[in-house]
């Protein structure tokens, strides 16, 4: 049986290569964006991948691009993976209140908006997996990351909820920490700061997309329907 996927967040970075990996794997793929249409509509080239646009921190217009979604592969959604995320890094004496609500807009409330809305579906069809991606620094803290930290804790919290309510309907709900990868935003770190990051990891180096999109087809797969509620943590053996 062909399954469906869906990734917020999915046409760039992290998400871009899950959706790619997911594809590869052979499920059937839609990736979510909002801003970046000409990254967006470059990855569509490049994979073929479906891409939607809608904004995530939105409740209504989550329900209306899962309806497009659908409407446009057929069925429903059968993966979701809430991959996307922004920082607004500040000292939170210094931080402002649009700073700390739009992260926690997208970051968290994003996760509920778009599990609220695919989850009757999955519910109904017994069968679901979500995985939400969350960080090394939502479980361990990170100076001047407050809002960031915040909101990739409460998906930690939500996800264990989650998976607890969805078990008896063979829906599995589980989060990837990553700890730091080789991403635009990493590469873009002053050079000592970089160093010394990478000096912190004990298997001496960033991770890579392609790991943590390594992660998502081992949670997806139907034979994982005995693992729910974890955090898998994927950050080269750093302490938490």
């Amino acid at each position: 049986m062909e399954r469906t996927a869906l990734v917020t967040g999915g046409t760039r970075g992290i998400g871009g290569e899950i959706s790619r990996a997911l594809k590869e794997a052979g499920y059937l793929v839609a990736a979510n964006y909002h801003n970046e249409i000409a990254a967006a509509e470059k990855f569509h080239q490049e994979t073929g991948i479906p891409i939607f646009s809608w904004d995530i921190s939105n409740f209504n217009s989550c329900e209306k691009g899962i309806a497009d979604v659908c409407e446009t592969l057929g069925g429903t959604i059968d993966i979701l993976v809430n991959n996307a995320g922004i920082t607004r890094d500040c000292m939170l004496h210094k931080m402002n209140l649009e700073d700390w609500t739009k992260v926690l807009e997208i970051n968290l409330n994003s996760v509920f908006h778009m599990c609220r809305s695919i989850i009757p579906a999955m519910r109904d069809k017994k069968y679901g997996r979500i995985i939400n991606i969350s960080s090394i620094n939502g479980l361990r803290g990170q100076a001047g990351q407050s809002n960031y930290c915040a909101a990739k804790a409460g998906i930690i919290g939500f996800t264990k909820a989650l998976a607890l309510e969805s078990a008896p309907k063979g829906i599995t709900v589980n989060a990837i920490a990553p700890g730091y990868i080789d991403t635009a935003m990493t590469v873009s770190l002053h050079g000592d700061l970089r160093e010394r990051i990478q000096s912190e990891i004990p298997v001496g180096r960033f991770g890579k997309i392609d790991e943590i999109a390594h992660a998502v087809l081992f949670l997806a797969d139907e034979r994982s329907s005995f693992i729910t509620g974890t955090v898998l943590n994927i950050n080269g053996g750093q302490y938490l």
